[in-house]
C-alpha cells in the first residue's frame, strides 16, 4: 500500500502505535498509515477502500481480514472557512483541515505515537522526542496538556490504556491535567465511551487498567454506581478484581471474552441493592427483582456509556439466574443446565464463590453435576420419570377431546 501511494506521487508513512510497539519489541496488531493523499485520493487508488467518519475523515483499505486505517496529514485551523468545530468546553467535534507532515505531527496526542516510519530509507522521523520517551517508557502529551485534554477528553482514557498495556509511566504534567479535567468525560458521546470501554478492558490488561482508572478518578466518571459500592463493600471489590484477573487470563489464553460478563460484574452490587429495595416495596421473587433492577441500572448507565442491547439483555438473564443456583433438587434445578445463559451465569457464580460471596459447596455441586451422565443427573437432582400409564391416560383424554371437537 505504501509503495502504491509513493508510486502515485504521494508521501506515505507507517505511523503511531505500530512504530512504537516495534521499538519496544512488541508485535504490532494493526498498522496505520499517514499520507498527504486526501481520503478521496486514496479511494481512487484502492478499489478495496471505503471512507468513514465525519469528525475525522479517514480511509479504510481492506486487505483480506486486515484493515489499514489511512489518515491524511492534518493541520491547525487558521481560516474561518476551515472544516473544524469545537463545543463550548473546547472538545473537537470536527477536524478535517489537511496539511503537511510537519504540521500533522503537532496534531497527534502522545510523543510515543508521533513517530513516522519511512519505507524509502527505513528511517523513523521523530519531531517530538518520541523515540527517547519510548526508551524511557514515558507518556508525554504533545503541546499544552490542559488544552489537549480539553480538545479530546478521551485522551485521558488512552493515557491509562497505554500505561497499562506498555508499562509506561504517565508524565506528571499529564497526570495534573487529567485530575483537573476528569469531569470532561461526561461531555464525551456515550457511544464513543463504549468503544473505549472495550479497548480498556478486553486487551489483556484489565486489572492494571482498572487500578489506573481508579487512581486518577476516571472510573467514577464511567461507572459512578459501581464506584460507590466499591468504596463501601470490600468483598465486592475483591469480586471485581477476581473478575478482572479472570478476563486477563482468558485473553492471554486466546479465549473469547464478552463485554456482557464484565458489565454484569460492574452492575452486580448496585443491582443487588436496588433489587432488595424493589422486594421491600412489592412482592416478587429474587430473580424477578434482579431482572428489573438490572434493567433500571443499565438504563441509568446509558447516560455515561451507551451499552448495546445485545449485551444488556444477556447480562440481565445472567444476573437473574444467580438465585437459582441455590436450588439443587427437582426438575427446575436440572433444567437450569439447559438454559442458554447457564455457562455465563455459572462462571459468574463461581467467581462469587472464590471470594466467599457464594457457598463453595454450591459451586462444587454445579461444577460436578456438569460432568455427570443424564441418569446420574436425574439421581443427583432427585428427579424421577413420570409413570408410563399416567402419560398414556393423558394422551387418551387429549385424543378423545380432539375427536369431539372435530365432530
Amino acid at each position: 500500500m505504501l509503495y502504491r501511494l509513493n508510486k502515485a506521487g504521494y508521501q506515505a508513512f507507517l505511523v503511531g502505535g505500530c512504530v512504537r510497539d516495534a521499538l519496544i519489541g512488541l508485535h504490532p496488531k494493526d498498522f496505520d498509515v499517514a499520507t498527504d493523499a486526501t481520503p478521496e485520493d486514496v479511494r481512487s487508488l484502492f478499489s478495496n477502500c471505503r471512507l468513514i467518519g465525519r469528525r475525522f475523515r479517514l480511509a479504510h483499505v481492506r486487505f483480506g481480514r486486515e484493515i489499514i486505517e489511512t489518515a491524511t496529514f492534518r493541520a491547525a485551523a487558521n481560516h474561518k472557512d476551515d472544516d473544524v468545530a469545537h463545543d463550548q468546553q473546547g472538545r473537537i467535534i470536527r477536524d478535517n483541515v489537511y496539511g503537511t507532515i510537519d504540521e500533522d505531527v503537532w496534531r497527534r496526542d502522545f510523543t510515543c505515537n508521533a513517530l513516522y516510519y519511512n519505507i524509502d530509507d527505513f528511517s523513523i522521523w521523530d519531531y517530538t522526542g518520541g523515540v527517547l520517551d519510548v526508551d524511557r517508557r514515558r507518556l508525554v502529551l504533545i503541546g499544552d496538556p490542559d488544552s489537549r485534554l480539553r480538545e479530546d477528553p478521551v485522551r485521558m482514557l488512552r493515557a491509562v490504556r497505554f500505561a497499562a498495556k506498555l508499562n509506561f509511566t504517565i508524565d506528571k504534567s499529564v497526570v495534573d491535567a487529567m485530575h483537573k479535567n476528569v469531569g470532561l468525560l461526561t461531555n464525551v458521546p456515550a457511544a464513543r465511551l463504549f468503544d473505549e470501554f472495550l479497548k480498556l478492558f478486553q486487551g489483556g490488561h484489565a486489572e492494571r487498567t482498572f487500578e489506573l482508572l481508579w487512581e486518577h478518578g476516571l472510573f467514577d466518571e464511567m461507572f459512578p454506581a459501581t464506584a460507590q459500592e466499591l468504596q463501601q463493600d470490600q468483598k465486592y471489590a475483591e469480586f471485581v478484581r477476581a473478575a478482572l484477573q479472570s478476563t486477563d487470563r482468558r485473553v492471554r489464553a486466546d479465549k473469547s471474552v464478552t463485554p456482557m460478563f464484565l458489565i454484569g460484574v460492574f452492575f452486580w452490587a448496585p443491582v443487588q441493592r436496588m433489587a432488595a429495595h424493589k422486594r421491600s416495596e412489592e412482592k416478587m421473587s429474587e430473580s424477578q427483582s434482579l431482572s428489573l433492577a438490572s434493567y433500571d441500572i443499565a438504563a441509568e448507565q446509558q447516560k455515561r456509556i451507551s451499552i448495546p442491547r445485545r449485551f444488556t439483555g444477556p447480562m440481565r438473564e445472567m444476573l437473574a439466574l444467580q438465585p437459582r443456583f441455590e436450588l439443587m433438587t427437582g426438575r427446575r434445578a436440572m433444567n437450569l443446565l439447559e438454559h442458554r445463559r447457564f455457562r455465563a451465569a455459572y462462571d459468574f457464580m463461581e467467581l462469587l464463590s472464590e471470594v466467599g460471596l457464594v457457598d463453595k459447596e454450591i459451586a462444587k455441586f454445579w461444577t460436578d453435576v456438569q460432568t455427570q451422565s443424564a441418569d446420574q443427573r436425574a439421581e443427583t437432582f432427585q428427579v424421577h420419570a413420570k409413570p408410563a400409564g399416567r402419560s398414556r391416560r393423558r394422551r387418551k383424554r387429549r385424543s378423545s377431546s380432539s375427536s369431539g371437537a372435530g365432530a
